[in-house]
């Protein structure tokens, strides 16, 4: 049996050591794959006019349907008329709609990725709240045989917890600018 123990190890022990490093790539890798894009179109509908006249100028200005998506029963409420929204309206859609293009590129460089995985995880968190909240949307539940909002939303925040837990890993831009510390493991 100790050379059974001995035998897995030795195999193992490399794979735990490389997986340090490349598991982080990974799951940027599968973050670019996945989200990255469900958030630059996301952030997109809330700047782009769709009439086909966009101009760079459109990147700094808001759609109404922005309201719509973030707020949906206090724009109701406000008669569907920007005008009638609230200062701290026009705060988070303007942060909310920015942290979509900026948190999810961040990521994919690997640049300040705890950081900006933890902002996306709030992000999600606030997302799925409106989602339920706002729009009338299922949440589900954990632990039963249907595939709901609840059980997406983890995976995508398991995914960012591995970021915030372990970084970027090594091609990443932290790496590069000294942002990652070295931990040195200590003899067994």
């Amino acid at each position: 049996m100790d050379r059974l123990i001995s035998l897995h190890n030795a195999i193992f022990a490399p794979v735990e050591r490389l997986g340090d490093q490349v598991i982080p790539l990974l799951a940027r890798l599968i973050f670019a794959a996945t989200l990255l894009r469900y958030y630059w179109n996301s952030a997109g509908t809330k700047v782009w006019d769709r009439k086909g006249e966009e101009g760079i100028l459109d990147f700094f200005t808001l759609e109404s349907g922005t309201y719509a998506q973030m707020f949906p029963k206090a724009f109701e409420a406000a008669g569907y008329n920007t005008a009638n929204m609230g200062f701290h309206h026009d705060l988070i859609a303007i942060a909310g709609t920015y942290a979509e293009w900026l948190l999810p590129l961040l990521i994919v460089l690997g640049l300040f990725t705890r950081l900006a995985a933890l902002g996306m995880i709030g992000f999600v968190t606030v997302q799925t709240w409106v989602d339920v909240t706002g729009h009338g949307g299922t949440l589900g539940a954990l632990f039963d045989t249907r595939y709901g909002l609840i059980d997406e939303r983890a995976l995508w925040i398991v995914l960012l917890m591995v970021m915030v837990i372990r970084g970027a890993g090594v091609l990443s831009l932290d790496r590069l600018f000294g942002l990652t510390p070295v931990v040195r493991q200590v003899p067994a």
